[in-house]
């Protein structure tokens, strides 16, 4: 018998949805039947991807998201469930890396890494969980099933792992990790299920020219099948996620990184 996941009638918010993994996730999460919230700066990349998910009979929605202002994260939030109503499931994958030496990292330069990775993700997931714990509490207090869902925080394996040269992304991605657990220890409870993808090293719009250099030919054959993911290498992993299907798991950190964190 086959199996499949239907989110037909779930509403997905994800964020950095303008690119890369992001725009992945969009495009699968619709695939499936959401109704997607696509937000980011990017709003001409935004408006590209709502036309190509709406051209394949799919249901998508812009909103403008900078992750670093507090501001824009409440007025996009409040945009979401306008448009699209109660919020099911989110995504929530907007981040930014730099490469550098411990010694040459300046205290700008550590605020855009965690103002972005880890300020960001979690003023956003607080934003989100206020307002799935209102939908909770509403269901408990009315003896009703509690709603199923989901928050999908994108960590790496660099959360778990040190890496040379993005210390500063390494910590703000280890947090994230740490940020999930707590998460999911205080909203468990309710209904909310709170986990975390770590990826590996994966090929996307932005990082596709490194891989053609020598310095990227070379980190590919370090790694244990000399081969860097695709973005929808993940979708199997996001799926069972984004779906009810996953149920029992809260806090976990799942890692997708080709065999990389066991060699």
């Amino acid at each position: 018998m086959a199996y499949q996941i239907d989110l037909t009638g779930k509403v997905a918010l994800v964020t950095g949805a303008s690119s890369g993994l992001g725009r992945q996730f969009a495009c699968t999460l619709a695939s499936a039947g959401a109704k997607v919230i696509l937000a980011a700066r990017r709003l001409d990349k935004l408006q590209d991807l709502q036309n190509q998910i709406q051209a394949n009979g799919q249901e998508a929605i812009v909103v403008p998201l900078d992750v670093t202002d507090q501001k824009s994260i409440e007025t996009a939030v409040s945009m979401a469930y306008e448009q699209a109503g109660e919020i099911d499931i989110l995504v929530n994958n907007s981040g930014v890396s730099k490469t550098q030496k411990i010694l040459d990292v300046q205290p700008e330069d550590f605020d855009y890494t965690f103002g972005a990775n880890t300020k960001g993700a979690f003023f956003v997931a607080q934003a989100i969980g206020r307002r799935m714990l209102l939908r909770a509490k509403v269901a408990q207090d009315s003896n009703q099933v509690l709603p199923q869902q989901r928050i999908i925080q994108v960590a790496s394996i660099t959360g778990l792992k040190a890496i040379a040269q993005i210390s500063v992304y390494c910590m703000s991605k280890a947090a994230v990790v740490q940020m999930t657990k707590a998460m999911a220890l205080e909203w468990g409870r309710y209904g909310i299920n709170v986990n975390a993808i770590c990826p590996g090293y994966i090929e996307t719009e932005m990082t596709a020219a490194h891989w053609q250099t020598e310095a990227g030919q070379k980190l590919i054959q370090k790694l244990p099948r000399k081969r860097v993911g695709q973005t929808q290498d993940l979708e199997g992993l996001l799926m069972l996620l984004a779906s009810d299907q996953s149920s029992f798991m809260n806090g976990s950190i799942l890692v997708a990184d080709d065999g990389f964190l066991v060699q």
